[in-house]
């Protein structure tokens, strides 16, 4: 196969799972201003709980969906117990969600020590898939699938339900979502509770493309990072297009040019910070 058409391949995979990852962080950010840096470590979490899952005898998507469950309780417990107590304090907010990665980083180092453990693909998603004669992996294939699955039921609980208008009342004006009686604490907490079971959820399918390792956490942090601010952090047209905008960046820069693949990677951030601060689809501060 073409070596273009394969990265172009695994960017559209790849892109796929930062938006599994990313999509919850923007609207964390977008809705409750908390830049979390333990997003990167719920993506990791996520991933050693599927791993331990796996071990015991489930099969990959039951341990997928739990480990995600798994991580959205402790999303929440995070968000009731810590970061409500700060609100409004970047700094603090900071401060906490890095130290509390790094605890995380510790307590898995510890649990699941230091070597990479892989996952194995699902039985039925091994091999190769053929389109116009082309072989592309069947897993891979199947991640697209899931993000777009997933991309269209949070524009659907995002555009279509009362829960979602009031969250997207919340992203707006909080204040005023606050005035027409919207629990906006109770938002927060269904928010940061979604935001970490779809990061831990990647954290397992993307298992069997990554593998598990220690470090995998800050491997992914500032991918997210460099999505919402391409995208905008509220925005989930942002997140989509973003992740695959990431995806291709980081592909095709470690393909092609691997000494400057981080400069590839954050110079269209730097653009884009420069030139429309609120990123590709995020609005403007009024």
């Amino acid at each position: 196969m073409n070596i273009s058409l394969l990265l172009a391949a695994n960017s559209i995979a790849f892109g796929g799972l930062l938006f599994l990852l990313s999509a919850g962080f923007a609207l964390i950010f977008g809705l409750m201003r908390i830049p979390n840096l333990t997003h990167g470590s719920l993506f990791m979490l996520g991933a050693y709980f599927g791993v331990s899952l796996i071990a015991l005898g489930l099969s990959f998507w039951p341990a997928a969906i739990l480990a995600a469950f798994g991580v959205a309780v402790f999303g929440g417990l995070v968000e009731r117990l810590l970061l409500r107590r700060l609100p409004g304090n970047e700094l603090a907010q900071v401060l906490v969600t890095l130290g509390l990665s790094f605890m995380i980083a510790d307590a898995c180092l510890m649990w699941w020590g230091g070597d990479p453990i892989s996952i194995e693909t699902p039985r039925a998603l091994r091999g190769a898939t053929f389109i116009a004669g082309l072989g592309f992996p069947t897993y891979r294939i199947a991640v697209i699938v899931v993000a777009v699955a997933f991309a269209a039921a949070l524009w659907g609980l995002l555009d279509r339900t009362r829960l979602g208008a009031m969250i997207r009342a919340g992203v707006d004006d909080p204040e005023m979502a606050r005035v027409v009686g919207i629990r906006v604490s109770r938002l927060f907490t269904i928010v940061f509770c979604l935001g970490a079971g779809l990061a831990g959820f990647a954290g397992v399918i993307g298992g069997p493309i990554l593998s598990v390792y220690p470090g995998l956490d800050q491997d992914m942090l500032p991918l997210a990072l460099v999505v919402v601010i391409l995208g905008g952090s509220g925005s989930l047209i942002g997140s989509f297009v973003g992740s695959f905008v990431v995806g291709f960046l980081y592909n095709f820069g470690q393909a092609m040019l691997p000494e400057l693949a981080y400069v590839v990677l954050f110079l269209p951030m730097l653009v884009v910070l420069v030139l429309r601060p609120q990123g590709l689809f995020g609005r403007a501060a009024p």
